[in-house]
């Protein structure tokens, strides 16, 4: 019996520093892109100055989880997990936005196209270190209550 046990050891000991080398995921996992000022009008709210959270945390759905416009004012938790270039993504950090618009006919063009997420100036610099077209994300959609509005 002692014997199995000094067997086992070594084996947990190296699982657990194995193990600290991979991230679970928790959420879906896709593309974002950036966009810039106009940000109006919007697919989800036309007009509306107060659709845009005071943070500036927002976002234009993709194709992928547009959802024929079910997606207008729900919150999404988003994290970069990587990118082309190392050292792009802030480690750890995590943003929550706000859909407001549907990425394909928003009014100002995304830094790349098809993307499944576009996320405004400060929602990509807040999960990024160095300016790029794209980067791969983990996301999902966030408990918040939400309100949807699209406007045909």
């Amino acid at each position: 019996m002692h014997i199995k046990k000094r067997l086992l050891l070594p084996f947990v000991c190296y699982f657990l520093s194995v193990s600290q080398f991979f991230h679970v995921c928790h959420g879906d996992v896709g593309t974002a892109a950036q966009y810039s000022p106009p940000y109006l009008p919007t697919a989800c709210f036309g007009e509306d100055q107060t659709q845009f959270p005071s943070s500036n945390l927002f976002a234009a759905a993709g194709d992928g989880i547009w959802d024929n416009g079910a997606s207008c004012g729900r919150q999404y938790l988003v994290r970069c997990i990587s990118a082309s270039q190392p050292g792009t993504c802030v480690p750890d950090q995590t943003i929550q936005v706000k859909i407001v618009d549907y990425a394909p006919t928003a009014l100002s063009p995304p830094s790349a196209q098809s993307t499944t997420i576009v996320l405004s100036e400060t929602a990509f610099g807040g999960i990024t270190n160095i300016p790029m077209d794209s980067i791969n994300v983990e996301f999902q959609q966030s408990p918040s209550p939400q309100s949807s509005s699209f406007i045909n």
